[in-house]
């Protein structure tokens, strides 16, 4: 009963995962952004002259850089589901795909931070040029950091059999199907409470906390199949690595990038210490085993 339960479960997520990655969902959502973009800046342009109204929007597009915010803020919600069909190939790529996303976030509130310059005089753009900066920046460096991480990544195998292996990608698959469930579920809630308010509270935080339960889990999972500390140090440290950017999305400016040029610092100390032990205790293995030969 539990091998069809995870067979069907595989199939709908490949099926769903060959839909996303298809070139033809590509070039559809790529067409879709720049349109959004180009109709969001020609609105915004006729909010500002007064020659439509846009209703309960009017102080969102009046704005000359709001179109560039609903751009990214699509961009982040097509990253974080691209997020969840990474999940079963490797955490360690599902955690540097964290990353990523939070990298962008950041990008996000540099452009974000335009919206705050009234006067484009050095009074007026003193404090959001700080914080436009502080963005770049931590934004840079966690795309350097991430890049050089992924270089160095070794992906050892968790389970000991192939039989065992396909098993636990196949959780990972009707895991990933849920996460599918909780995204959809959380992007309706914004949808319904951006047309009741007039305000786009993104959940992004909610989404990650979502991630950090699933984390969980894979980590239980995991012992199933193992119970080498290397593996089991790597994987729980990665769902340390998860809340940490939950953290970063719900303080204040600064501390939010603090938090997650620092943690991406310590995934990538993790990976450099988990490559140079998981490759001796491999060593020691294969000794050991040449001794028992001899």
């Amino acid at each position: 009963m539990v091998d069809k339960i995870l067979n069907i479960s595989e199939k709908a997520f490949d099926s769903l995962k060959r839909i996303w990655e298809s070139t033809r969902t590509n070039k559809l959502t790529s067409n879709g952004l720049a349109v959004i973009f180009v109709v969001s800046v020609i609105l915004s342009y006729l909010d500002r002259n007064h020659s439509i109204t846009m209703g309960k929007w009017d102080q969102f597009f009046a704005n000359p850089f709001f179109a560039i915010e609903i751009s990214f803020t699509l961009l982040l919600i097509l990253e974080l589901l691209s997020l969840i069909f990474v999940l079963p190939k490797s955490v360690a790529r599902s955690v540097s795909k964290q990353f990523e996303v939070l990298s962008l976030i950041f990008i996000r509130s540099g452009f974000k931070e335009f919206s705050h310059i009234e006067d484009f005089n050095w009074e007026g753009m003193k404090e959001p040029l700080l914080f436009i900066a502080t963005y770049a920046i931590g934004a840079l460096i966690i795309f350097v950091i991430i890049g050089f991480s992924e270089r160095i990544q070794r992906h050892v195998i968790l389970t000991n059999n192939e039989d065992e292996q396909r098993e636990f990608i196949q959780l990972k698959k009707m895991l990933s199907l849920f996460l599918i469930l909780a995204f959809l579920t959380i992007g309706v809630y914004d949808i319904t409470e951006l047309f009741k308010t007039g305000l786009y509270h993104h959940s992004f935080h909610a989404f990650y906390t979502v991630l950090i339960f699933s984390d969980i889990i894979i980590v239980l999972v995991a012992l199933r199949y193992t119970l080498n500390y290397y593996k089991i140090f790597r994987y729980s440290a990665f769902v340390l690595a998860t809340i940490a950017i939950r953290m970063a999305l719900s303080v204040k400016p600064v501390y939010d990038v603090v938090i997650g040029v620092s943690t991406s610092l310590f995934v990538f100390l993790l990976t450099i210490f988990y490559n140079h032990f998981i490759k001796n205790s491999v060593l020691i293995t294969e000794t050991k085993d040449q001794e028992k030969l001899t």
